[in-house]
């Protein structure tokens, strides 16, 4: 397990606003008590009206704003987890495709809904984003031009209601990891809220599943 770079988490969050939005795509299921799909999305973030990309964005945020190295965990996939298969090589699929692939996601919905243990209905929330990473200077300006475009998914967990309206995130993860300013595809940073353990637990069944 590494360390997470506070600023780095920082850096992303503020393109998660209205007028600084990175995110293109957003998709995601609604799941009963019992891990079953009930419902599934899949929409062009910029489609949404404004009151509900700026719900979306709160909850997207939610990932890289929370405490890092406490709330939020560098974990490592090594070489078993990035075999054909596994969860890793389905999150690399679906950054390539930038979510556009419902059948790929709904092998995660239904992986996700196997392992986790939400105790009443919840949503899986996945965004899709890029940034346009800018150089700096070595006074830390930034200068125009990109040192590389880091393109990334976010996903978040929420409890929903009968209405299918979402609460604060429980846990999620940024994948690929944002170290050092710049896209490592063999990290993720996983988020549980207020650092729970189970959750937390969860998470890495569902990450760093053997076939």
């Amino acid at each position: 397990m590494g360390k997470i770079n506070r600023e780095d988490m920082l850096e992303l969050t503020r393109r998660m606003t209205l007028k600084r939005n990175c995110f293109d795509r957003i998709a995601g299921a609604y799941m009963d008590e019992e891990g079953f799909v009930d419902g599934t999305f899949n929409k062009h973030f910029q489609r949404l009206s404004a009151k509900d990309q700026k719900i979306n964005l709160d909850i997207a945020k939610a990932v890289p704003f929370s405490e890092t190295n406490v709330e939020l965990q560098e974990y490592v996939f090594g070489e078993e987890d990035r075999k054909p298969g596994s969860i890793w090589q389905l999150l690399m699929a679906l950054r390539e495709c930038g979510l556009k692939n419902d059948a790929m996601l709904d092998v995660f919905y239904e992986e996700f809904g196997d392992r986790y243990h939400a105790g009443g209905s919840y949503a899986v929330y996945f965004f899709h984003g890029s940034y346009d990473v800018p150089l700096k200077a070595s006074d830390k300006e930034s200068l125009w031009e990109s040192e590389e475009v880091y393109q990334f998914l976010v996903c978040a967990v929420c409890p929903v209601n009968g209405d299918y309206e979402p609460g604060k995130p429980e846990c999620g993860f940024l994948f690929p990891a944002f170290k050092d300013r710049s896209s490592d595809t063999e990290r993720i940073d996983a988020y549980a809220a207020d650092g729970d353990s189970r959750r937390a637990e969860d998470l890495r069944k569902i990450l760093f599943r053997k076939s």
